[in-house]
């Protein structure tokens, strides 16, 4: 039987990163927030507010969990690169989750927030040099991380969620999503 967790395995990176590598992941970045729009498109408030597993978020907390982790990359994307290995404060992303907004906002608020942020951190890593790349910042519990990791960790992590919700549509036998979103959820990994 599949993970429900991990539907496209758990994160691995191999680094360093080659550039066509960088490219595919902010392709990834890029078309997140609109492959995130058709994944969630037709569903009902009842099925927004299922667990995508037993014990697990609703499709609900996973769409407004998308712009609230990305923010905190988008910010600590901006810092490593403004200041030297800056040690960046963790959040704890159950507990956000858990928060009213999470739980009954509308997901349109935040498809559309992810949308923009989107948007503006693909603009920031087009942007980067070879130099920038390079630089790093420090997890109080991960250690130093590089920006080409962080960038394959925000890849994989948006295709993660995705395919959580693609999963579920399937096992529920709702209808499915485009089939771009399909194949989104499947490459690589």
């Amino acid at each position: 039987m599949d993970d429900l967790r991990y539907p496209i395995g758990k994160f691995q990176f191999q680094g360093p990163a080659t550039e066509e590598q960088r490219y595919e992941w902010m392709a990834d970045i890029a078309e997140a927030p609109s492959h995130l729009r058709d994944a969630v498109n037709g569903l009902s408030a009842e099925q927004l507010d299922m667990p995508y597993r037993p014990g697990g978020w609703t499709v609900r907390q996973l769409v407004h969990h998308l712009p609230d982790s990305h923010l905190n990359a988008y910010t600590r994307f901006r810092l490593a690169l403004t200041e030297d290995e800056p040690t960046i404060k963790p959040y704890q992303e159950a507990r956000w989750a858990e928060l009213e907004d999470a739980r009954t906002a509308p997901v349109i608020l935040s498809l559309q927030l992810l949308d923009a942020l989107h948007r503006r951190w693909i603009l920031l890593l087009q942007s980067l040099t070879d130099a920038d790349w390079k630089r790093t910042l420090r997890h109080p519990k991960l250690g130093v991380l590089g920006l080409e990791e962080m960038l394959a960790v925000y890849s994989w992590h948006s295709r993660h969620h995705l395919a959580h919700i693609i999963a579920l549509r399937r096992r529920m036998n709702w209808s499915p999503p485009a089939e771009e979103t399909c194949v989104l959820s499947r490459r690589r990994e």
